[in-house]
């Protein structure tokens, strides 16, 4: 029973629950602002490979340092865990694993455009080697199959789907602990609990019978749901802060 929580530690958590969802909403933002993200999505790969050449190094930082805010879920998910007073040792451990797991997805889905996407985008301006007269074509659905794939395994199955379904399980989690804790409102568990599980349903967007297309619905509520999450962060370290 985690009886006894560090005021530091504490504290520790709440600043993290009030930077990291602000970090992840402005590197969020600034990326729909200057990359129509995620709407590129849908256009042809030579359209989005232009578009992410035309952004330059100012636009692979910035996915970097989206892919870095997801990173740190992973000591925001541990710091929760030891900060929840009077919860069971079983319940700080799962927290723990299940947000550090939700971090390590959504990373592995969104490090491939600081890095592999970079050199697609290289690749497909470089003009065909001469007397090759169907180098340039083949070259072109060549990188349209990498960058098509890797974006269904990286950015669709581990990141849209795993890291959706662990941070709605971390949710679920965490509201269950703060209904149990002596330093959370019981409010923000529950709040907790119905953003996790809508979080849990979202992340079936591909899955199935949607694998085509996609489920229309969870397409659309996700980023309302990421708000909401957002918010409900940064009310649960304003808690643990009073």
């Amino acid at each position: 029973m985690n009886d006894h929580v560090d005021p530091g530690l504490a504290t520790t958590a709440a600043v993290l629950l009030i930077v990291v969802p602000l970090a992840f909403n402005a590197a969020f933002a600034a990326l729909a602002a200057t990359f129509d993200y995620p709407d590129i999505l849908r256009r042809p790969t030579a359209e989005i490979l232009a578009a992410f050449r035309a952004g330059g190094a100012r636009l692979v930082l910035l996915w970097w340092a989206f892919a870095m805010t997801a990173l740190l879920l992973t000591p925001l998910a541990v710091l929760v865990a030891l900060s929840l007073e009077g919860v069971a040792d079983w319940l700080v451990l799962s927290i723990a694993i299940t947000g550090a797991l939700a971090s390590l997805t959504q990373v592995l889905g969104l490090i491939r455009w600081p890095f592999l996407v970079p050199y697609l985008a290289r690749a497909s301006a470089a003009d065909a080697p001469s007397g090759e007269a169907s180098a340039a074509p083949d070259r072109a659905d060549a990188i349209d199959v990498v960058f098509q794939s890797f974006n269904r395994y990286l950015g669709v199955a581990v990141g849209e789907h795993l890291g959706v379904l662990f941070t709605g399980a971390w949710s679920i989690l965490v509201g269950v602990g703060a209904l149990q804790s002596g330093n959370v409102p019981g409010w923000l568990g529950v709040v907790g609990i119905v953003v996790g599980l809508v979080l849990a349903a979202c992340s079936l967007e591909f899955v199935g019978p949607f694998e085509p297309s996609g489920w229309r619905l969870a397409g659309a509520t996700t980023p309302i749901v990421y708000i909401v999450w957002s918010l409900w962060l940064i009310a649960t370290g304003v808690a643990l802060l009073l």
